[in-house]
């Protein structure tokens, strides 16, 4: 069990971590390579859930297709010339401790609410984690696909735009 708890422990600090370094980094091209990390490690989180296929499906799907498309559209917007357009922005640290103190509350409060167990009407207890879900590909399957839908496009726009941009 304690083996469990440390491979859990070191696959949860690896996928925060590489999600960490895909927002801090400012080469799009090496975000990218962290976002296949992170999708990695989340892979590997899903298979210490006992669920092989959607570790499967993570790794196939998220760090295989979506982030090879992700890549596709940064080469072909050329954001490397786009990167020192804009100026930097300098954030006192009061703000930045804020936003770091309430994302940790944040994260703090999920697993709180979904480390234990939850009465379900007819009885039996699950846990927080899939009562989530099953509300998410219930509940709110329309929006959530929506949402897919509406990434799509703006992948297929981001295209478009760039496209026009090379050929004049």
């Amino acid at each position: 069990m304690m083996w469990d708890t440390v491979l859990i422990g070191a696959l949860s600090i690896f996928t925060i971590g590489s999600a960490l370094c895909v927002i801090l980094q400012k080469n799009p091209i090496v975000c990218a390579v962290f976002l296949i990390a992170t999708f990695f490690g989340l892979g590997g989180l899903y298979l210490s859930l006992q669920a092989p296929f959607v570790a499967a499906i993570q790794i196939l799907v998220y760090a295989g297709a979506i982030t090879v498309l992700f890549i596709f559209v940064i080469m072909l917007l050329n954001l490397k010339t786009d990167i020192y357009r804009f100026p930097k922005f300098r954030i006192s640290k009061i703000p930045r401790f804020a936003a770091l103190f309430l994302l940790l509350w944040c994260i703090y409060t999920f697993v709180h609410l979904t480390a234990f167990p939850i009465a379900i009407s007819d009885g039996k207890k699950a846990f927080a984690i899939s009562k989530i879900a099953e509300i998410l590909f219930s509940k709110y399957l329309f929006p959530f696909e929506l949402a897919s839908f509406l990434l799509l496009i703006a992948m297929v726009g981001s295209v478009v735009m760039a496209k026009k941009r090379l050929s004049s």
